[in-house]
């Protein structure tokens, strides 16, 4: 039996604020959001633990987020610089391992399990790693260790920010055992209330239960709930990690009521779309079939997804789908539209229409 893998995920704190207050002290102690513009319909990108005590997250409406806090100081996203930063970040993971899997930016799984500096202990590793980050970049970074990526991510948010968290091997069937159906990654607040409702709060509840009750309520996303609450989680660090969708979405400066408003949208969406494919991969638009999907966002801020599987890759075909998902609108009107197509995988035979997370 192979010995345990050793990963890390390294999380940077607020990233994209903490370089502007890095580039900027006299910002230090004061709330700070990176993001849009209010007059713009804009949402906060990040901000820092400052502005966090006013009740201000990721993703808020700018102006709902200057209302909860008037003295916020809202500064434009930076992209170029914080790639630049992410880039020197990543240069330090590379003094450790070469198996690195990025996430975003900011985040990214490390095997170390044949690393053999600081003794090979992956604990003392990743405090050095935070230490350089520090030393070296002026920024802070949390980290979690534990024989299992999942688990790795959720300890990398236990003792945020600027700590760790470790799960040791002989540790994870009892951490598991206590854990939260909502810590697990990709339950959301839709999906927790379900599984509420299916008296399923903690991963011990989930082992109590039948599979067949989970995957056939939830489908895809209930397979890893059951193998994640039984500490079952097959998967590598990928150092070359695939692209899985490409897609565009634009918030609308004025809420819209009807299908036929949004299909000048959509046209205008689906002409962005090939154009991102022509840029990241020309011989995707070779492919006869695709899974397409129409994304809408509502006034309420909730989010649903319709896709269509083995359908070519035509403007009319995203047409079709967006009658069927503005059914869901309940009369709410939309800011969001947004179209993407999944790449084509081997041995895919859904033809069905898939309702994606509602959250």
């Amino acid at each position: 039996m192979s010995s345990a893998r050793k990963i890390i995920h390294i999380d940077m704190d607020c990233f994209y604020a903490s370089i502007e207050i890095r580039e900027n002290p006299a910002l230090q102690g004061k709330p700070v959001a990176v993001g849009g513009r209010s007059s713009q319909r804009g949402v906060l990108t990040t901000c820092n633990y400052a502005a966090r005590r006013f009740g201000l997250r990721s993703a808020m409406p700018t102006a709902q987020a200057m209302k909860l806090c008037p003295d916020l100081i809202l500064l434009p996203v930076n992209m170029p610089l914080y790639k630049q930063v992410s880039g020197q970040i990543h240069q330090i993971f590379q003094r450790y391992t070469s198996i690195i899997e990025p996430l975003s930016l900011d985040e990214a799984y490390l095997d170390v399990s044949d690393c053999n500096q600081c003794s090979g202990s992956a604990t003392w590793i990743a405090e050095e790693i935070r230490r350089v980050i520090f030393s070296e970049l002026r920024l802070t970074a949390s980290a979690g260790v534990a024989p299992l990526k999942f688990l790795a991510k959720i300890a990398s948010d236990m003792n945020k920010p600027n700590g760790q968290f470790v799960i040791r091997p002989t540790e994870v069937a009892t951490f598991v055992r206590h854990l939260s159906l909502q810590k697990i990654p990709g339950v959301g607040k839709v999906t927790a209330r379900r599984l509420a409702q299916m008296n399923l709060i903690t991963c011990a509840d989930v082992q109590r239960s039948e599979p067949a009750l989970l995957i056939n309520t939830f489908g895809k996303i209930g397979k890893r709930i059951w193998d994640f609450s039984h500490g079952i989680d097959p998967r590598e660090v990928q150092v070359n990690r695939e692209r899985k969708s490409i897609g565009v979405e634009r918030t609308l400066p004025v809420n819209i009521l009807t299908p036929s408003q949004g299909m000048l949208l959509l046209d205008e969406l689906y002409e962005e779309l090939i154009r991102r494919i022509k840029r990241i991969d020309a011989n995707i638009l070779s492919f006869p079939y695709c899974k397409i999907g129409v994304k809408l966002k509502f006034e309420d801020f909730q989010v649903t997804t319709l896709e269509k599987a083995k359908q070519p890759l035509e403007l009319n075909c995203f047409r079709q789908l967006l009658p069927l998902i503005w059914q869901r609108s309940q009369g709410k009107s939309v800011r969001l539209l947004g179209l993407h197509v999944n790449l084509p995988e081997e041995n895919k035979s859904d033809y069905a229409y898939e309702q994606m997370s509602l959250w």
